[in-house]
């Protein structure tokens, strides 16, 4: 189910004004990658790019190449909304329907994308996508309640649910924790670890040491000042970035020095 994703030569533009410049990147399959730097680099922009949600932005556009497993997901023939069903989108603020139910929230996608599911094949598939964001145990006796009824990190869970119910290749993941409490930001990194043996993984994060307990590898990036292009600066495995950085900027965001 998992794949590999390569990028190559993209920039990244809201009009005229280039927001990210020159990224190079391979995202390995079955694989938790994790985007660290300072705000307003671009790392929440460039994880748009990857399932084509950038361009629903009025003058928004990219240059360059993304591929997952050697088909451009850019090219002209490919239809976004395919690529939205394929790349998956958790949001930083949990955002279940309010009007919908816990399984009604579930299977959202699935029919949206206007995919027809019997009653019983719908009962599967509710269950087993909790089952996979790890929250079944917690809410099988109340799937008709509203889904906007639990606690923050049930909602977050509930919206992975979601994400995995269309069966998705790839789950990219804008700062999944930054609105929950501890627990639930455990909750969120122990099911983390578990997709990634199904699921290709990209996480943004402000988190360092979030980025350092869940991701195989980190990509740092960084700008050189106001109004300048987001760029890579570096990407390797997460043990190598954390503790030998090969560049000084990111050893610098790394120990606090900036950012």
């Amino acid at each position: 189910m998992a794949q590999r994703i390569d990028v190559k030569d993209l920039n990244i533009y809201y009009g005229d004004f280039k927001a990210v410049a020159d990224v190079q990147m391979e995202i390995e399959p079955r694989s938790v990658t994790a985007f660290i730097g300072p705000s307003g680099c671009g790392k929440s922009t460039y994880l748009r790019t990857l399932n084509r949600m950038h361009e629903v932005i009025p003058g928004a556009r990219v240059e360059g190449t993304v591929e997952m497993d050697g088909v451009d997901l850019y090219a002209d023939s490919i239809d976004p909304v395919a690529v939205r069903r394929q790349v998956g989108m958790v949001f930083q603020r949990p955002n279940p329907f309010p009007t919908m139910s816990i399984a009604e929230n579930v299977l959202a996608g699935v029919r949206l994308n206007n995919r027809r599911i019997s009653k019983g094949d719908a009962q599967d598939l509710v269950e087993q996508s909790l089952r996979g964001a790890n929250l079944w145990n917690e809410v099988k006796d109340r799937l008709a309640r509203p889904g906007s009824g639990l606690s923050g990190g049930q909602q977050q869970r509930l919206c992975i649910a979601r994400a995995i119910a269309v069966k998705p290749q790839v789950l990219l993941m804008d700062e999944p924790c930054s609105a929950l409490d501890p627990i639930s930001t455990l909750a969120i990194e122990d099911l983390i670890s578990e997709l990634k043996s199904d699921y290709t993984i990209v996480i943004v994060t402000h988190n360092m040491q979030q980025a350092a307990r869940v991701s195989d590898r980190t990509a740092f990036f960084n700008l050189a000042g106001t109004g300048q292009p987001g760029r890579l600066v570096e990407i390797d495995d997460t043990a190598t970035i954390f503790s030998s950085p090969r560049e000084r900027a990111t050893e610098d965001y790394i120990s606090g020095r900036f950012g």
